[in-house]
């Protein structure tokens, strides 16, 4: 199988070159791609004198139009597995396999790295106001589309070959992670969690301040809302 980590990249100038060599010390054949999404810092040279693969967006699109840039490539270049990998160093490349073991087995179109299904299984879980956004942005998936997903923010993901044609046509902005989630859901596309083990980022900021978290969670809820109802209403179709 092609499989390819899609590295979204904004200001990850002190992480970035660790997290490619743990990728390539990595004991199977995976390509990745970073997604340099119009870092202000020193990334885009880092990249280039590092011989590191990327795509260079020239103005910065969020982290929705990063990840979708790296499905639009992953599509284009008829990549089975897609997985969304951040480049702050958060997310354990040893997971690879149990990550992408329900999309191989055929039981999910896309599988979620999650550090809440076993929480013995990651030592970091995150600062509590975090925690609890998760829980109810949760709770509103679970209402709305009927499947509990214990961390619907997670930004490490597989996808199959389909989930990847969709999300290359179409995917969200704002808040990508939740809301694309309810659109496989509402499309009956099946959704499997895995436990995997999270870092705490070593360097660089967050996209998410801790100030504006509620306004996060708020913001996620109502469009959670708002997507399950508008997706329902055009038949299940985006």
């Amino acid at each position: 199988m092609k499989i390819l980590l899609i590295i979204p990249a904004y200001n990850e100038q002190e992480n970035i070159v660790n997290t490619v060599k743990k990728i390539k010390e990595y004991g199977e054949e995976i390509d990745y791609i970073v997604i340099n999404d119009g870092s202000k810092d020193n990334t885009l040279n880092i990249l280039k004198e590092n011989n590191i693969k990327h795509i260079n967006l020239i103005q910065n699109l969020g982290i929705g139009g990063a990840v979708q840039t790296g499905y639009k490539y992953a599509y284009e270049n008829n990549y089975d597995i897609a997985i969304q990998f951040d480049g702050d160093g958060q997310h354990d490349v040893s997971y690879i396999s149990a990550i992408c073991e329900p999309i191989i087995k055929g039981q999910a179109d896309m599988s979620i790295g999650t550090r809440y299904l076993d929480k013995k299984e990651s030592e970091f879980q995150s600062t509590f106001m975090r925690r609890l956004g998760s829980k109810i942005i949760s709770i509103f998936i679970r209402i709305f589309c009927g499947k509990k997903i214990t961390d619907p923010t997670s930004g490490f993901r597989a996808a199959n070959k389909k989930v990847i044609e969709e999300f290359a046509k179409e995917y969200p902005i704002e808040y990508p992670e939740p809301e694309s989630t309810v659109s496989l859901l509402v499309n009956k596309y099946k959704i499997e969690e895995v436990p995997v083990s999270m870092n705490e980022r070593t360097g660089g900021v967050s996209s998410i301040r801790l100030w504006k978290t509620v306004d996060y969670m708020v913001k996620v809820v109502l469009a959670i809302i708002i997507d399950s109802i508008s997706f329902r209403r055009r038949g299940g179709k985006r």
